[in-house]
């Protein structure tokens, strides 16, 4: 596994073993070379719900039709990097409008949702509304030409508690498949529920909490089956969100070359101290290959 915090101006072909780039994911994206990547897998900040601290970072924007243009010109980079047959698998979370309040403050419950600021009710929207971003941005890459093939629910039994009592604690997120053409690879069978019927569309994982990390993770049983089911061993694997390096340690563990893309500085030495830990397995957990 290689680090590059100064990426050159194109890698054309050169790229020769996993790498993680401390870059801007659009940036970087216009640097890779062309269908090179059979599956890409990533979480996008959310829109309004953390202030990573990072000059020009995602999920600040003013409004949220502003956050869903910015990622759509991101995966529109992705697009171009995914081999024909390639997947995206999308997780995205919800958030609700501040009520035009400037700042939210600690929760008792969830110190993290601390924020110096908020963006204001958008137009159109009223205090105490869900924004509907999923669905959102699903619907606005499905537009600029993805398959929108599959909406899975994550269902987190150990979901963070919330403060309020005007409604049902959300304890669920949304993970979209979406493909760059009508066929596109597919492993069913390495994704097999343990009856041996096909894999249905609610996936109940617990979150896990990664020492060190004061934010949001990927849990690896939530990509495992994303790595399992969009490539084969040898593929390349894109996270151009990298965060916390979960990706990179499943297809470690999978035996994935993989390209991870994060700005933050702090999560990407947490993200490389997570990799060098690793000891892949002496096998993998695919199966025979679907059709």
């Amino acid at each position: 596994m290689n680090f590059v915090s100064e990426p050159k101006a194109s890698y054309g072909a050169g790229l020769r073993e996993s790498t993680v780039f401390r870059s801007d994911a659009g940036a970087l994206l216009q640097k890779l070379p062309e269908n090179l990547f059979r599956c890409c897998i990533t979480s996008p900040p959310y829109w309004g719900l953390r202030d990573y601290g990072i000059d020009g970072q995602i999920g600040a924007e003013e409004e949220p039709a502003a956050y869903v243009r910015r990622l759509v010109e991101v995966f529109e980079g992705v697009r171009r990097v995914l081999t024909d047959d390639g997947t995206l698998w999308l997780n995205i979370g919800d958030s609700y409008t501040s009520g035009n309040r400037a700042y939210r403050a600690p929760d008792r419950k969830n110190p993290v949702r601390a924020m110096t600021y908020r963006a204001p009710t958008p137009e159109g929207l009223k205090p105490k509304d869900l924004i509907g971003i999923p669905w959102r941005l699903a619907m606005a890459l499905q537009e600029a030409g993805w398959f929108l093939r599959s909406d899975i629910i994550w269902e987190k039994p150990n979901c963070m508690p919330e403060s309020v009592k005007d409604r049902p604690t959300r304890a669920h997120e949304y993970l979209f498949l979406l493909t760059k053409s009508v066929k596109y690879y597919y492993n069913h069978i390495n994704i097999q529920e343990p009856s041996g019927r096909n894999r249905r569309t609610v996936w109940s994982i617990p979150t896990e909490p990664f020492p060190g990390a004061h934010f949001a993770t990927f849990p690896p049983k939530l990509v495992e089956p994303c790595v399992l089911a969009g490539s084969k061993p040898g593929d390349w694997v894109l996270d151009p969100f990298f965060g916390s390096g979960t990706v990179g340690v499943v297809c470690e563990e999978q035996r994935r070359n993989y390209v991870g893309i994060e700005l933050n500085p702090e999560y990407v030495e947490i993200a490389l101290q997570r990799i060098r830990n690793v000891q892949p397995p002496m096998f993998t957990n695919d199966k025979e290959a679907a059709g």
